[in-house]
C-alpha cells in the first residue's frame, strides 16, 4: 500500500472536488434506491387497494404524492447520473494531468543514466499504461468503497426506523459480510496474481513494440516467425492468467450479489412477523427489501476494481522505482565556483557506470565569457563530457561545478506542436518579437513568415514538416532562447549546409558574446569562433 502513498497525496490535494464528486455519486445511488423503494411501495399499495375493492371493501389511495415522487426520483437519478459522469470524468482527467506533470517533474530530476536504463518501449509504458492504471484509485476504488459503506449504514438506519433494531443489526451484519467479500476477499485472492500479470503485460508490451521497431532486421535475419511465435506464446500465457483473475473476480461478484439478495430476503422474512402483528403495513414491508436490492449497483462495481488493485499497485511501484532517484549531485550548490569562473572540473573520470571511463583525470577551468571548443572523433567522449558538464551524467570520480546551463544535445527533438510552443520550451516568457528575432538569426523567419499561421504553424509528428537542417536550426534557436549564463552546444550545425552555417554562425556568436559557451564538434569547422580548443 505504501507504493500508492505519493500518488494518493497528489490526488487528495483536490479534496473539495473529490468530496463534491462523491456527493454526486451518492445522490445518484440514493435516487436510484429511492426510485426502487417508492415504486415497490406504490405497486404493493395499489395491488392491495385493488384487491380490497374487488372484494367489495371500501379503500382509497393517493396517486399523486407517490406518483410525483416516482417522477422526481426518476428525473433526479438521470440528472445526477449525467452531472456525476461529466464532473467525475473531468476530475479524473485533471487527476491524470497532475499525475503526469508530477511524473515528468520527478523524471526530469533524475540523471540521464537513470533514464537511459529503460528502453523507449518501457518509458512509453510508464507514461501511458502505468499512469492510466492510477485512474482507478478514485473513481473505481476510493469513491465506490466509501459510498458503499455510507449507503449500507443509511439502509441499516432505515431498517431501524421502519422495522426494529434487531432487523437493522441483521441487515448490517450481512451487508458488511457482502462488502468484505467484494473488497478485502477479492484483494487477498487476486493481489499478487494481478500484480504479476501487470508486470508480464508491461514486459510483453515492450517486446511487441521492439518487435515492430526491429521488424526489418528480424525479417532480414529470417527470425521474424520465431520471434512472433515467442510473443504469441507469452500472450497465451497472459490470457490464461487473466482468465484466472477474471474467474476469481466473477465468483466474488456472484457471492456479493447473493449476499445482497439474501439480505433482502432476510429483511422480508424478519419483517413479516411485524406485519402479522400489525406493526408495519404491507407496502412498508416491501419497501425495505426492494431498497436493499438497489445496493447491487454499487456493490457490483467493487470486485472488478479490487481485482485490479494489484495491477495498480504494481504500476505505482514501477513509477516510484524508475523516477525516484535523486538528482545528480554535481552542481555548484555542492562545490562553489571561484570568482569569475563558469565551470570547474577537478580530477574527473567521465563515463558510464559499469564501463571503462572515456576520460580520466580530466581537469578544466572555464572562465565566464569564454568560448571553448571541444573536438574529437566519434566515441571520443564529447557528448559524455557535455552531459557531465550539464549535470545529466554524474562523474565516476572527481568533482564538477558549473553555472546553470542551456544544453543543445546531439538529438534533434521537435514536438508535435506549433513553432511557438516548441520555442517557448527554451524560454516560456519570451515574446513573439523575441521568437521572430531568434528565428531570423537562424534563418527560419522567412520559412514561417510565408506560412498562413506564422508562429502557430503546426510542425507535425516529430517535426516531419521540416527538413533535417530546418529542424536542427529550430532546436538550436530554442536553446539560444534560454537565458542561462552557460550555453553548451553539441554539434549545433548537424544537417546544416556549409553556406547557411557560415551565415548564421557570426550572428549566434554576437548574440552569445556576454555568455560562456562550450561548443562541440568533429572538427574546428563545425564550431563557433572559439577562444581555445580542446582535442579529445
Amino acid at each position: 500500500m505504501h507504493e500508492l502513498r505519493p500518488w494518493l497525496r497528489l490526488i487528495f490535494r483536490h479534496r473539495g472536488r473529490l468530496v463534491l464528486g462523491g456527493v454526486l455519486i451518492l445522490a445518484t445511488l440514493l435516487s436510484g434506491i429511492a426510485l426502487l423503494a417508492v415504486s415497490g411501495w406504490f405497486l404493493t399499495k395499489t395491488a392491495i387497494v385493488g384487491l380490497l375493492l374487488a372484494a367489495g371493501i371500501q379503500a382509497s389511495i393517493n396517486l399523486y404524492v407517490p406518483g410525483g415522487a416516482i417522477r422526481f426520483f426518476a428525473v433526479s437519478r438521470t440528472a445526477f447520473r449525467y452531472m456525476e459522469r461529466v464532473y467525475n470524468h473531468n476530475l479524473v482527467l485533471q487527476l491524470l494531468t497532475d499525475i503526469r506533470v508530477a511524473l515528468f517533474d520527478r523524471l526530469s530530476a533524475t540523471g540521464q543514466q537513470i533514464r537511459g536504463d529503460k528502453s523507449g518501449a518501457q518509458w512509453l509504458s510508464r507514461l501511458t499504461a502505468d499512469v492510466d492504471a492510477l485512474d482507478t484509485l478514485y473513481l473505481r476504488l476510493i469513491a465506490p468503497t466509501a459510498l458503499a459503506g455510507v449507503v449500507t449504514l443509511l439502509l441499516s438506519g432505515l431498517a431501524w426506523v421502519l422495522f426494529s433494531g434487531a432487523i437493522a443489526l441483521a441487515v448490517l451484519l450481512v451487508l458488511a459480510l457482502a462488502l468484505l467479500v467484494a473488497t478485502v476477499a477479492v484483494l487477498l485472492r487476486t493481489r499478487r496474481l494481478s500484480a504479476r500479470l501487470n508486470d508480464q503485460q508491461e514486459t510483453l508490451r515492450g517486446e511487441v513494440i521492439e518487435h515492430l521497431e526491429g521488424y526489418a532486421e528480424l525479417l532480414a535475419a529470417g527470425r521474424i516467425n520465431d520471434h512472433a511465435h515467442g510473443l504469441m506464446g507469452q500472450a497465451h500465457r497472459l490470457s490464461r492468467a487473466q482468465a484466472t483473475v477474471d474467474t476469481r473476480v466473477g465468483w466474488h461478484n456472484a457471492a456479493t450479489t447473493l449476499l445482497v439478495n439474501i439480505t433482502a430476503v432476510l429483511a422480508l422474512w424478519l419483517g413479516f412477523a411485524l406485519f402479522e402483528s400489525g406493526q408495519v403495513s404491507g407496502p412498508v414491508l416491501v419497501l425495505l427489501p426492494i431498497a436493499l436490492l438497489g445496493l447491487g449497483e454499487v456493490y457490483g462495481m467493487l470486485p472488478e476494481a479490487f481485482g485490479k488493485f494489484g495491477a495498480t499497485e504494481a504500476a505505482a511501484r514501477r513509477l516510484n522505482r524508475d523516477v525516484s532517484s535523486p538528482k545528480s549531485e554535481l552542481t555548484s550548490a555542492q562545490h562553489e565556483l571561484p570568482e569569475g569562473m563558469a565551470a570547474e572540473l577537478n580530477a574527473v573520470d567521465i563515463g558510464h557506470p559499469g564501463y571503462a571511463p572515456l576520460l580520466t583525470h580530466f581537469n578544466l577551468r572555464l572562465a565566464k565569457g569564454e568560448i571553448l571548443g571541444v573536438v574529437g572523433d566519434s566515441g571520443s567522449g564529447k557528448s559524455s563530457f557535455a552531459d557531465t558538464l550539464a549535470g545529466m551524467l554524474p562523474p565516476l570520480t572527481g568533482t564538477v561545478a558549473a553555472l546553470p546551463c542551456a544544453y543543445l544535445t546531439q538529438t534533434t527533438t521537435v514536438f508535435d506542436d506549433t513553432v511557438k510552443a516548441n520555442l517557448l520550451l527554451g524560454n516560456p516568457g519570451a515574446t513573439d518579437a523575441q521568437l521572430w528575432r531568434i528565428l531570423e538569426m537562424v534563418e527560419l523567419a522567412g520559412r514561417f513568415a510565408n506560412e498562413t499561421d506564422g508562429l502557430d504553424t503546426w510542425l507535425g509528428s516529430a517535426g516531419n514538416r521540416l527538413s533535417g537542417g530546418e529542424a536542427r536550426r529550430l532546436v538550436l534557436a530554442r536553446a539560444l532562447l534560454n537565458e542561462a549564463p552557460l550555453v553548451i552546444l553539441d554539434e549545433p550545425f548537424t544537417g546544416v549546409d556549409a553556406d547557411t552555417r557560415n551565415r548564421i554562425a557570426p550572428q549566434i556568436e554576437h548574440y552569445l558574446e556576454d555568455r560562456t559557451v562550450v561548443c562541440l564538434g568533429h572538427g574546428p569547422e563545425a564550431l563557433l569562433a572559439t577562444d581555445r580548443v580542446i582535442q579529445l
